[in-house]
């Protein structure tokens, strides 16, 4: 076994914080802790027995004093840092009661995704915070700047592709959001949702995409007859957004 197959995975629940104007909230790591000074989005550890969502919960009512409504998953992935090997369970809050404020000495920022970012981030947050500027609703033929949007059979490695172009892919497995992830994807698109044709396979249903990008590594849209009113339900179901073509709208 590898050293990264033997140190042990902390659960680690992220919460995103989304205002309206879509500025999300960004913390410093206190002194005293591994990488102190360092931004990231505020979370905490998922003690044993707990929820990810309890977790989050938890965790930034000690942390900012604030109560959180539902949070929506959005995407899980793991990191190695010298000091811990996390799995990251990001979740956006949309809602809360409260106004944040530091309770542990730590600094606090609102930051649009377009925005240049407190430095120096967290090596974890660097492609969250990249992942925030994909749109809710994805037009797939509105001339975007999109260096790619393949079939999963299509998928090559994308890493090269020029600066400010987004790639994604349709995926129909955890194998292809897996491959798509290892091959440097931006975003997966999964479905279709509900059939529209006798030509199309089986739509997946809400269940179906649920459980399909569960804990997915990357933002993932839900297509195929669904529309811009699907927007609540598909991110309950976990769901970065929807994705239509401009003459279905």
């Amino acid at each position: 076994m590898t050293e990264r197959q033997t140190r042990t995975v902390t659960e680690v629940a992220v919460g995103v914080l989304l205002r309206a104007d879509g500025a999300v909230l960004l913390a410093d790591r206190p002194v005293g802790k591994a990488y102190a000074g360092y931004w990231e989005f505020p979370g905490g550890k998922v003690e044993a027995g707990e929820s990810v969502a309890a977790a989050l919960g938890r965790e930034l009512r000690e942390e900012l004093g604030i109560a959180i409504g539902a949070s929506t998953p959005w995407v899980t992935f793991e990191f190695d840092y010298p000091h811990a090997y996390v799995r990251l369970h990001f979740e956006r809050v949309y809602a809360w009661e409260g106004t944040p404020h530091a309770r542990e000495g730590q600094r606090l920022a609102f930051c649009r995704p377009d925005e240049t970012p407190p430095a120096p981030l967290l090596p974890a947050a660097v492609p969250a915070l990249r992942w925030l500027r994909l749109p809710d609703l994805m037009l797939l033929d509105s001339g975007a700047p999109f260096a790619a949007v393949v079939s999963s059979a299509a998928l090559r490695d994308l890493s090269a592709r020029p600066v400010g172009e987004w790639a994604g892919a349709f995926v129909e497995s955890r194998v292809d959001i897996n491959r798509a992830a290892q091959l440097h994807c931006d975003f997966v698109m999964a479905g279709p949702i509900r059939s529209t044709s006798s030509r199309e396979r089986a739509g997946l249903g809400w269940e179906g995409f649920a459980a399909l990008v569960h804990e997915t590594p990357l933002p993932a849209y839900a297509y195929g007859g669904i529309g811009e009113a699907d927007l609540v339900e598909a991110r309950a179901r976990g769901a970065h957004g929807v994705a239509l073509s401009v003459a279905a709208r």
